[in-house]
């Protein structure tokens, strides 16, 4: 693939792994992540951001302002500052927006963010990244003289800090800066920060455990320091901003430190450049443990984090290793690409597949719902529905930290099968909320992981109960069910409680009597794939009762939930049914609609008017809307989906999520055609070719585009941290390229435009590589003629499992059976 332009404001390169934005001043401010499971920080196209260890909340590195424009400040600034004409820029362009760059160049790749100015007559560039095997920020440095005459520069690396709980620096900000220590250590020539006090509780009660922050960080350069700041306050000077910091313009730091104020974390040196020559150099950040909770000493000279600090100071001032380090982080997303790749007549579903949805699957895997600049990381956690469906790029590529992710999230269940909501590692807190659907993500993503793996020894692995006491994790997934089931409503329906996957429906059952018709899909889907695993492993205890079960849910719902063209929403606790054509608002969900597709319970009659009345209802030129008409009043009933306004959210956007499972819905249907309209419809790339009016990132996914319901129609919100990621992924693969897992092997079961004559699937499944080439000779839609197995015509649409380390080649025919 060439570069693809997307739009005025960047491409894509030809491999794909790079989008280049050629001008900081984009509708937005555009992102990346960069991190590797436990360091992790948010980097702008401008180089704002955050950085966080482990949790944003309660080990939150670095500081964001929240409301601010735009959104990124602060971030990783590196000034320049020439010392014969005494003016200075920032390499990012940021802070120092008032001046006039020659060029600017954001690459934000996979991983890793690099930005390039020219100012001054210099050329720099920094390349911002997290190594796979080591909690460490790295900034690495060039700076090229363009000019015929030597030039002598100050550079100062600054960083804002917080050092430890978000939360609490944002609403007892005048309390707690009582508590960081920050200063030079000579030996270690490196800045070194701590704080004397960590909250970790931070709520309305002002009990909290009386223990140090557990880290010293450390803050250093392979260059020679001139000079360093502690104290934000002095380095920035007064009625300045990051923009005109009184140390850069004087060309010196002050070399404060500080055992109480606002923490800033600045390092100073000097470079000289000949004519012509190009420097390279590095800043980085990094933890070493404390020896104590309860300690509030500065790190001693040959202690275990002196050492433990020296030791990482050698190796990372050494630009050898820092270029051997990026080279790995490239050659791992090289490695995880690689474990799928789709080639079809689509260069936009390529891409997105094979690179940039992939990517951002895995980003979810890790913050969830929890590390962005519109999920501020400060008051939900981590979410049990978010991490269970987060996993359907990762286990492709690392199976085994699924499997530990499912271990974890079986820790927040409790014995009676219920679950909290969402829950903070760290602290391990959580909030029990009452939301039906909770303890059901736990089965879907142990069946989703069975299914990719056949690893049926997890459902023999113990797990402690949140409340005490242990089971093994087939005995969770059984309470799971139990719990849900012994929680159904007058229609034989799962009670909403205070809300079902849509959080924002929190009223309809808030007596304990409201009843969620997409609840009882999910349930129904469940069932169904607990009685296809239990079939397959011949546990046959609980086959007979959940079979029974599945068919009275399937029941009822055909039974109370048809309104005669499609699904309602739900009962509300004064048993009127919402989401019906007799209501003046909200007559129509998409919801119930898809998943009675996905859950089985729809006859053939059922799918294809529920489904026809999502086109005609819910349609819209860049997707279908959560819902149609969008209400105008508030209703007390329903809850916070009322309060929104029309045509945004929750309240008749186009909710992505939600079209993910429409676009499998029509899949599983056998709509190919209907399903690639979708798909192009929600598609980043296509919605940001206007990119004024859409706003986010044009290589992810947003929550939600606004629909013709409000006067903004186009225009998205809430990049990044969304399920919607993962379920177009998997619907592509699994569904529309029909490449599917199952207990046995790889279904091979495609549902494509009939304008593909050929596509082929790359996959790695159970350490066999599938050389998957489908060719469509009669143009159909669906149907698999024949498979051809290493040569081979074989009689199954499901692929064997040969030994690990093998490839297999696989050919199919598609045609008219």
């Amino acid at each position: 693939m060439k570069n693809f332009q997307v739009n005025k404001y960047g491409y894509f390169t030809e491999d794909g792994k790079e989008f280049v934005i050629t001008t900081p001043k984009t509708p937005a401010p555009w992102m990346n992540y960069i991190w590797n499971g436990r360091w992790a920080g948010l980097v702008s196209h401008t180089g704002g951001g955050y950085s966080f260890y482990l949790t944003p909340r309660d080990n939150r590195l670095t500081r964001y302002r929240y409301n601010c424009l735009p959104w990124d400040q602060p971030g990783r600034y590196i000034y320049v500052r020439d010392k014969k004409i005494a003016n200075y820029f920032s390499l990012s362009w940021a802070p120092t927006i008032e001046l006039k760059y020659d060029y600017y160049e954001c690459r934000h790749g996979l991983g890793y963010t690099k930005i390039i100015t020219e100012n001054l007559g210099i050329r720099g560039e920094v390349t911002y990244f997290v190594p796979r095997d080591y909690d460490i920020e790295i900034w690495l440095v060039k700076l090229k003289n363009l000019t015929n005459e030597r030039r002598d520069l100050d550079i100062f690396a600054y960083i804002e800090l917080i050092m430890g709980n978000a939360l609490n620096d944002l609403i007892n900000q005048p309390n707690d800066k009582h508590f960081p220590d920050v200063y030079f250590d000579g030996d270690l020539k490196s800045i070194v920060a701590t704080r004397r006090y960590w909250v970790t509780n931070r709520g309305v009660s002002v009990a909290q455990p009386n223990h140090a922050w557990p880290y010293y960080l450390i803050f250093s350069t392979s260059l020679e320091i001139k000079g360093f700041d502690g104290d934000k306050e002095k380095f920035i000077g007064r009625w300045r901003s990051n923009a005109n910091p009184e140390a850069v313009e004087l060309g010196s730091c002050f070399n404060t430190e500080i055992t109480a104020g606002d923490p800033c974390a600045v390092i100073q040196s000097e470079l000289e450049l000949e004519e012509g020559e190009e420097k390279e150099f590095v800043f980085f950040m990094f933890l070493v443990d404390k020896p104590s909770l309860h300690t509030n000493e500065r790190l001693k000279r040959n202690s275990k984090a002196y050492n433990k600090a020296s030791e990482i100071l050698n190796k990372f001032k050494n630009l050898g290793f820092v270029h051997q380090k990026f080279d790995e982080l490239k050659k791992y997303w090289d490695d995880y690409l690689k474990t799928l790749q789709v080639k079809t007549p689509d260069e936009k579903l390529n891409l997105f597949v094979n690179v940039w949805n992939r990517y951002q699957i895995a980003v979810t895997f890790d913050m969830s719902r929890n590390a962005g600049y519109y999920h501020g990381g400060l008051l939900f956690g981590t979410g049990i529905r978010d991490q269970m469906q987060d996993i359907f790029g990762e286990l492709i590529a690392n199976p085994k930290r699924v499997r530990d992710r499912i271990l974890e999230v079986c820790s927040y269940q409790f014995k009676d099968g219920s679950m909290l909501h969402n829950f903070f590692r760290i602290s391990r807190t959580g909030e029990k909320t009452g939301h039906c659907d909770t303890p059901l993500w736990l089965p879907f993503g142990i069946i989703t992981y069975l299914k990719e793996t056949a690893d049926f020894n997890l459902l023999y692995e113990k797990v402690e109960y949140y409340d005490g006491g242990s089971g093994t994790v087939l005995q969770h997934l059984i309470k799971a069910i139990e719990y849900s089931l012994n929680n159904l409503g007058k229609h034989g329906l799962l009670k909403f409680g205070r809300g079902d996957w849509n959080d924002t429906l929190d009223y309809v059952g808030v007596k304990g009597k409201g009843e969620t018709v997409w609840g009882s899909e999910f349930l129904a889907y469940i069932l169904r794939e607990v009685i296809e695993l239990f079939n397959y492993l011949g546990l046959k205890q609980f086959l007979k009762k959940y079979s029974e079960e599945y068919l009275k849910i399937a029941n009822n719902i055909n039974r109370f939930c048809w309104d005669g063209k499609w699904y309602i929403r739900g009962f509300k606790d004064d048993g009127k049914p919402f989401g019906s054509s007799k209501n003046r608002e909200g007559k129509i969900f998409a919801n119930p609609q898809a998943w009675a597709v996905i859950s089985g319970i729809a006859d053939e009659e059922r799918t294809k008017m529920c489904l026809k009345s999502v086109e005609k209802y819910l349609d819209t030129p860049k997707g279908p809307k959560i819902l149609h008409p969008p209400f105008t009043k508030v209703d007390p009933s329903i809850g916070l989906a009322t309060r929104c306004v029309p045509g945004k959210k929750e309240n008749g956007a186009i909710f992505n999520h939600v079209a993910s499972w429409v676009f499998l819905a029509e899949l599983i249907a056998g709509n190919a055609e209907r399903a690639y309209q979708i798909y192009h419809a929600t598609l980043p790339l296509n919605n940001a070719i206007d990119a004024d009016l859409y706003k986010m990132e044009p290589y992810v996914y947003s929550e939600y585009v606004t629909s013709p319901d409000h006067p903004s129609f186009g225009e998205a919100s809430h990049s990044w941290l969304t399920g919607s990621s993962d379920w177009f992924f998997k619907s592509v693969v699994e569904y529309m390229l029909g490449v599917r897992p199952t207990y046995a092997g790889l279904l091979i079961d495609p549902c494509i435009p009939s304008s593909w004559k050929s596509f082929s699937v790359n996959r790695l499944f159970r350490g066999v590589e599938y050389r998957i080439e489908v060719l469509n000779p009669d143009g159909v839609n669906k149907g698999v003629k024949e498979i051809w197995v290493d040569g081979k015509k074989y009689g199954d649409r499901i692929l064997p499992v040969f030994k690990k380390g093998s490839i297999c080649e696989v050919k199919v025919i598609m045609g008219k059976i």
